[in-house]
């Protein structure tokens, strides 16, 4: 099978790997042959670890701010204004829906965050919007 010419301490010695069967190789070292165990080696999986560092959210994803008693609402992801169901002035409840749009292809409703009137909002249907992007504000 393989021969391989090895010095130990001096000494030449001819090896030639005659078969491995299981975890039993017979050998022959200087014309006299041995069965040798052969202690298998363990293989590491190919599939690679993934390590992440911790990301910090972009400043611009948030979804609420408030500004002088002004609550402003932003899109969490990038997505097509469907339906507005609000307009300027409303009064809304905490959990009244404002607004549905599409992101990722799922319809999500964006509510009103707290009791209040609508003071503006800042998108019509059909609209683009990129993630941080003002949706509308709550007085």
């Amino acid at each position: 099978m393989k021969k391989f010419k090895f010095k130990i301490q001096g000494n030449p010695y001819e090896v030639e790997i005659k078969e491995v069967e299981g975890n039993v190789a017979v050998v022959e070292v200087n014309g006299t042959t041995y069965d040798v165990g052969v202690q298998k080696e363990v293989i590491p999986t190919k599939t690679p670890t993934l390590i992440r560092k911790r990301i910090k959210a972009p400043e611009n994803a948030a979804k609420i701010s408030k500004t002088d008693g002004v609550t402003l609402i932003k899109a969490p992801l990038p997505g097509n204004i469907m339906q507005v169901t609000k307009k300027t002035g409303d009064v809304v409840a905490k959990g009244d829906m404002v607004l549905i749009y599409e992101a990722m292809k799922m319809e999500n409703k964006v509510l009103a965050e707290k009791d209040g009137t609508i003071g503006e909002i800042k998108v019509s249907v059909g609209d683009a919007v990129l993630q941080g992007d003002l949706l509308f504000e709550i007085i």
